[in-house]
């Protein structure tokens, strides 16, 4: 009876026990022994009685009080672990491949990443790039991953495989870093070549810049918290495809003193007497911690997650965590009470320093505040920016828009070497960090707007303004038809689009295309190492209709033998589109070294007619011709 009551009876086998005694019991008007014998029993059955009451009543509350919410929780999280494992519906052979049936890998997205409203989604640490068809990507990863992992003597399997000799102790169950374990030299070849693929037939690809270190380097970190099944508080990422926490102290690409002061957090929460926020069932207070570093300035942004205003002994846990981590530069409290994907809330507390953070990149100082767009790998930032710039070729007098402009980063930045530039971003929070960067920079050419990128185009070609270059960075999704219509009805000569997804770039580029638009040339810049993701920059240049017919000659169409020998016609086609960007036809040479007094060889292919239409040279490539001709010293 003991042994069962302190297991927690239930009230119907506590009833039967009652009901068995109660038989057994005697007429209490006996007397004698019987008498007694009635007696002893009825005290018996009412002191059992009580006690199995007592017992049952005391057991079921403690367990209520204490269990409960971890009962409820775990039962979930175990349906949803025998879905993920198989056992449930839809779960056999879905679960966890993290190479096999690769689609859409490369159009996934990592929390945080180009998603300027602050929401997370639920793939985690999805591409920041890449993304190919069925038939080029799972084949080609997964025979390159077989190999790499043949080497070691391991398998890449399913959801829950674990290798010991991986790098990463949870790399088949994060899904961020998909090639974390590959030599870094496969892994910048294996993005060339995708790359390649997609670009293929519209515009070369440049070889791929990638790290000198490619690791811990982004300078912004994400932590999600909550509690395991034995009530532990843990700190990590969500296991791909779900909101099951997986622990992480230490990630391979995250910044080592953001993950130090995440820990710390995490030991501090039991002291401090605060929960962690439960999905389930809506109680607790803490549901993310961010981190955000200033890689030039070394400054340091804590953004605490909460699921309520009410942060008690904020003060004391703000100056304890100071204590630990003095190179802590401002602390924020952001409220998101909502049961969404979404990472960040509405509002805001600075419960220390100033709210937000400054970093340096190429010469300029930038504000960033929790729920700005900045590139989280600043080191290669720098070499995308430049390279774009150097695409974009600004003289001092072009009018530049930087759409989709974040905190004014690109624009900044080139109105050192632009006449005039518009940013446009749609982040409110954005615009106003863009404002005050280009303040904090002393820049007065440039001016920022809240609104949508391709409404406010449409907008300026509708009201007759041009513009001469283009800058897009736009988000995963790529750019819209409505926005490139615009560019178009700008006029502007040249687009220079900055993408995180090739595969919508080959989309918006072959847009391009129909609109007048050729890709010159993409560069390929590794911001994501370790993961499949790239950043590409390529250069569209405004193709300006003849109204004569255009023949193109080869060399070998033209008689050369008494052509100055300086420099062959290909040679000249080279240094043109190297130097200029500028593809030039045998034909405008011949015009132009006539025009300087040089000799060309007879044209034996000429059109029959009686009077043929010769396309005059345009004046930008007649430029560039004189130019290569001055540098071959043939004039």
């Amino acid at each position: 009876m003991d042994k069962r009551a302190d297991r927690g009876m239930s009230g119907k086998m506590a009833g039967k026990t009652v009901k068995r005694m109660g038989t057994d019991s005697g007429i209490g008007s006996r007397k004698g022994v019987k008498g007694d014998k009635g007696g002893v029993r009825d005290r018996g059955r009412g002191n059992v009685k009580d006690g199995v009451r007592d017992r049952v009543r005391d057991n079921v509350k403690d367990r209520m009080e204490d269990n409960i919410k971890d009962n409820i929780k775990d039962n979930i999280k175990d349906s949803k672990h025998k879905v993920r494992d198989g056992e449930g519906k839809n779960g056999a052979g879905e679960s966890g491949k993290r190479f096999d049936g690769y689609e859409g890998a490369f159009s996934r997205q990592r929390s945080g990443e180009k998603r300027r409203d602050g929401s997370s989604p639920r793939v985690r640490k999805g591409v920041e790039g890449l993304s190919v068809s069925k038939k080029q990507n799972g084949g080609a990863l997964n025979a390159e991953k077989r190999r790499e992992d043949s080497k070691r003597g391991g398998s890449y399997g399913g959801r829950g495989s674990r290798r010991s000799n991986s790098i990463c102790p949870v790399l088949n169950l994060c899904g961020g870093c998909q090639l974390l374990d590959m030599e870094y030299a496969k892994q910048l070849a294996f993005k060339q070549k995708q790359a390649e693929e997609l670009l293929k037939g519209l515009c070369p690809v440049k070889p791929i810049i990638g790290m000198k270190d490619p690791f811990h380097y982004r300078n912004k970190v994400h932590a999600v918290f909550d509690r395991d099944k034995r009530g532990n508080i843990i700190s990590g990422i969500y296991e791909e495809n779900t909101h099951h926490v997986i622990p992480v102290e230490k990630c391979l690409i995250e910044d080592q003193k953001a993950d130090e002061i995440i820990g710390t957090i995490r030991g501090m929460l039991k002291s401090f007497k605060i929960r962690t926020y439960d999905e389930d069932t809506g109680f607790g207070l803490l549901r993310h911690v961010l981190i955000r570093k200033g890689f030039s300035t070394g400054e340091i942004m804590v953004v605490l997650v909460t699921a309520s205003p009410v942060f008690p002994s904020k003060s004391n846990f703000v100056k304890a965590l100071r204590e630990k981590h003095p190179e802590i530069t401002t602390i924020v409290q952001n409220i998101n009470g909502r049961g969404t994907s979404m990472v960040l809330g509405d509002k805001e507390h600075v419960l220390y320093g100033k709210g937000y953070i400054v970093d340096e990149l190429c010469g300029c100082r930038f504000r960033i505040s929790s729920k700005s767009f900045y590139q989280v790998n600043p080191v290669q930032t720098e070499i995308l920016y430049e390279k774009a710039l150097s695409l974009a070729g600004l003289t001092g007098q072009e009018l530049v828009v930087d759409a989709y402009c974040g905190i004014g980063t690109i624009g900044i930045i080139a109105s050192k070497a632009a006449g005039k530039v518009i940013g446009v971003e749609l982040n409110q929070d954005a615009v106003r960090d863009a404002v005050n960067n280009a303040k904090m920079n002393g820049i007065e050419n440039i001016r920022f707007y809240c609104n949508d990128a391709g409404r406010f185009l449409v907008n300026m070609a509708e009201q007759g303004e041009k513009a001469d270059v283009v800058i897009m960075d736009p988000p995963r999704s790529g750019s819209t038809e409505e926005f490139m219509d615009a560019v178009g009805k700008l006029g502007a000569e040249k687009v220079v689009y900055v993408s995180c997804n090739p595969e919508t770039l080959a989309r918006d580029v072959r847009y391009m295309k129909k609109m007048g638009y050729r890709a010159a040339e993409a560069w390929l810049v590794d911001m994501f190492p370790g993961t499949v993701h790239c950043e590409t920059v390529v250069l569209l240049s405004q193709q300006k209709p003849d109204d004569t017919i255009e023949i193109d000659l080869d060399l070998d169409e033209l008689d050369a033998t008494t052509a100055e020998t300086k420099a062959t016609y290909e040679e000249i086609k080279a240094y043109v589109w190297d130097k200029h960007h500028l593809k030039v036809s045998s034909l405008y040479i011949s015009q132009i070294k006539r025009k300087c007094g040089l000799e060309v060889g007879q044209n034996y292919n000429l059109s029959k007619s009686e009077n043929p239409k010769v396309p005059k040279c345009p004046p930008e490539k007649e430029a560039a011709i004189m130019d290569a001709l001055k540098h071959f010293q043939m004039i």
